[in-house]
């Protein structure tokens, strides 16, 4: 397939390129100072820049448009309307789209997650246009970035946050690097770019199977003979049925934008991954979110599933979305990028200092952005990191600080050089540091990798808390700088004594093992295993202080967050143990009962014949005994899941129902799974894991 990129790319996308060709100067310059200026935006435009975005959009084929948000449901949401607005005397149609339709919209903020923001006769809410992030058309419907908000002003989104840290942060930093005397730089912003991991699977198993269409994961299933141990699928060659579906993929997402770059197979059999270049990080959030949308779409034209849940399959690797983030300046310098002389980049340094006081303070808000339930059953192996929030620099740029607090300079080594021994070989020159794929914040060569968040999650408040961390480190670095005589002498101070303080946090070694699990807690880190041990750190008094002070959320936006975030692992999981019932229930007992009695029925006519097998008569009570412990199990665990949905309190339920899902589930699953091992494959009620992992 041919693909003529300067004339693909971005057909489908408002870019900087149209909004120069069919806006006036006037209109134009404003949008670009909104947008990389962060100026208030001027209404007297409005009409004009809606006129210019309509006219576009249905050249397109446009009909129609929505306000494009992000609820805290935590999926794609907006209202389609028509650009109709009447017909004339002679019945031919009025179109219309004002600078009011496009800046702002309703909804009804109650009928969303709002953690009691909202009542439910306190209905409306507010789509507010983010001018920072381009209009793109889909099929036949132009859609806005939006911010979503409540009537009485509270973020119901997470794009509100992500954009007041984002200010915050340029704010604080253009305080610190204005005062060691770099005065061109106008802004410096957070930028992104993603790796997206998912599952495909053929979609006649998939409609077979009532855990994956209801909940995205497979409540049972017993690993295959053959899983991923051979390491033979990672980066391997791509089934063709799969290439069309990347081509199909990479073909959208390029008219649309979103620079999808790479593309391969992941560690588990039928796992793969795509990665995006960066972009300012709002964008880039906005980019993953119309990934994640555009794959599970034409995955289902391709007669496919696209699973984007953390670990859909027990015994093999989950899927996770590195979050690669980086700071920018107005002049196109990287500030996380050290330079040949990284001793003497005193950018790179307070930058770098930045992030390790501000992951080592706000390590728990860190862990909490990456926690949900389907994360839980990931953390802490097969390529995932731990739970305990650790950040990975390397032995050179460590030694470089080190000797910083010392006094000294520490000399900076020389590349090391690898010959493989043959001369056909390009000699190849080693980088800095091995990368260790344990740690959860690694510094990668110019941008550190937050490795820890799923695969299912919307990135908005993954980023704000990013944001927010080193927002403050930046602030409390500028109050010093400001007033400081000597700014330079005081900045290498600044680093060394942040060094110091909160080295605790940086670990280069195996996060796997149980010695760093102890290690971790001599060191005071916080261990956070699991979402409901996570989620009640955003309320804690020094945490609500420290969100206000960065901008990310109010005090009553974080208790919002709060419940919502405890009533979505409920609800979760109690749909999760009332699926395992039904299947047992309405599936796998029934089986087993029916296979069992033509058992009894062929032995009872052996023994007739004067022909038993003691191997038969041994397989039929095996089969009945399992079907009596899975019975016994599941009504064991449909009582503890009925008895946790009476308690009242929030926190206590979700405790009681994570339990009985850790607890109950877990036995009842190794059961049914040991029943799939000894059942007849055309006797199980469902398909397997062969068929789901191996059948592309």
């Amino acid at each position: 397939m041919k693909v003529d990129f300067q004339g693909t790319f971005g057909a489908k996308l408002f870019d900087d390129r149209k909004m120069k060709a069919r806006l006036s100067s006037n209109a134009y310059e404003i949008l670009c100072k909104v947008r990389d200026e962060a100026m208030i935006w001027d209404p007297s435009v409005a009409d004009e820049v809606a006129d210019a975005i309509r006219n576009w959009a249905m050249e397109q084929g446009a009909t129609h448009f929505v306000h494009w948000f992000s609820p805290l449901t935590g999926v794609n949401s907006g209202r389609h309307d028509s650009f109709l607005d009447g017909i004339d005397k002679e019945g031919n149609p009025i179109v219309n789209f004002s600078g009011k339709l496009l800046s702002k919209g309703e909804s009804d903020a109650s009928s969303f997650p709002s953690g009691g923001l909202r009542s439910t006769f306190e209905a409306r809410g507010y789509t507010i246009w983010d001018v920072t992030s381009p209009c793109f058309v889909i099929g036949t419907t132009l859609y806005i970035p939006t911010v979503f908000a409540s009537f009485t002003g509270e973020a119901l989104d997470q794009k509100a946050p992500l954009l007041r840290t984002s200010q915050s942060l340029s704010k604080h930093a253009l305080r610190c690097f204005h005062a060691l005397g770099y005065t061109d730089m106008k802004f410096v912003k957070p930028t992104m770019g993603a790796e997206q991991e998912y599952f495909l699977v053929d979609k006649k198993y998939f409609d077979q199977r009532l855990d994956l269409k209801l909940t995205g994961r497979t409540v049972f299933g017993a690993v295959p003979a053959k899983a991923q141990e051979l390491s033979e699928h990672y980066y391997g060659r791509t089934q063709e049925r799969v290439r069309e579906f990347m081509r199909d993929v990479d073909q959208q997402l390029w008219e649309l934008g979103v620079p999808a770059k790479t593309e391969h197979n992941e560690a588990a059999p039928g796992q793969f991954e795509l990665a995006c270049v960066y972009t300012y990080a709002n964008t880039a959030c906005d980019h993953n979110r119309i990934v994640m949308d555009i794959m599970q779409r034409t995955a289902l034209r391709h007669g496919l599933v696209c699973l984007l849940y953390e670990k859909p399959f027990t015994g093999i690797n989950g899927s996770g979305k590195h979050n690669n983030y980086s700071l920018v300046t107005s002049t196109g310098e990287n500030l996380l990028k050290p330079g040949k002389e990284p001793e003497r980049n005193i950018k790179f340094l307070l930058t770098l200092a930045a992030f390790i006081k501000g992951v080592d303070e706000h390590a728990d808000l860190l862990r909490l952005s990456a926690a949900t339930e389907g994360n839980d059953f990931r953390l802490g192996a097969a390529e995932a990191p731990p739970a305990i929030v650790s950040m990975y620099l390397g032995t050179k740029l460590e030694n470089i600080l080190q000797g910083i607090a010392d006094g000294h300079l520490e000399k900076r080594e020389e590349h090391r050089e690898i010959l493989m021994g043959s001369k056909s070989l390009p000699l190849l020159t080693a980088d800095d540091n091995d990368r260790n794929r344990t740690t959860p914040f690694a510094f990668t060569g110019y941008k550190f990798e937050f490795r820890m968040v799923g695969s299912s999650q919307p990135l908005g408040f993954v980023n704000t808390i990013i944001n927010a961390l080193v927002t403050i480190s930046f602030r409390d670095f500028a109050r010093e700088l400001e007033t400081a005589e000597n700014p330079l002498k005081k900045a290498y101070e600044i680093v060394g004594r942040e060094y110091e303080a909160h080295k605790r946090v940086l670990f280069n070694g195996n996060g796997y093992t149980q010695e760093w699990v102890e290690e971790a807690a001599r060191r005071g880190l916080p261990n956070l295993d699991c979402t409901i041990k996570a989620i009640p750190t955003l309320i804690r008094p020094e945490n609500l202080a420290f969100l206000r002070k960065s901008k990310a959320l109010t005090e009553e936006e974080a208790y919002a967050r709060y419940e919502i975030m405890f009533t979505r692992y409920i609800q979760k999981i109690n749909i999760e143990l009332k699926v395992a019932n039904d299947m047992v229930q309405k599936e796998i007992l029934p089986a087993a009962i029916s296979y069992c009695r033509q058992l009894a029925q062929g032995n009872f006519y052996c023994e007739q014949a004067g022909t038993v097998s003691g191997v038969a008569v041994k397989f039929q009570r095996e089969i009945a005994q399992l079907t009596d412990e899975i019975s016994d199990l599941c009504d064991e665990m449909h009582f503890a899941r009925s008895s946790a949905m009476k308690i009242e309190k929030l926190e206590d339920r979700a405790q009681s129902l994570y339990l009985a899902h850790r607890d109950k589930l877990s036995r009842l699953r190794k059961k049914v799974d040991k029943l799939e091992t000894i059942m007849p494959k055309d006797k199980w009620p469902m398909p397997g894991y062969t068929e789901l992992l191996f059948d592309l």
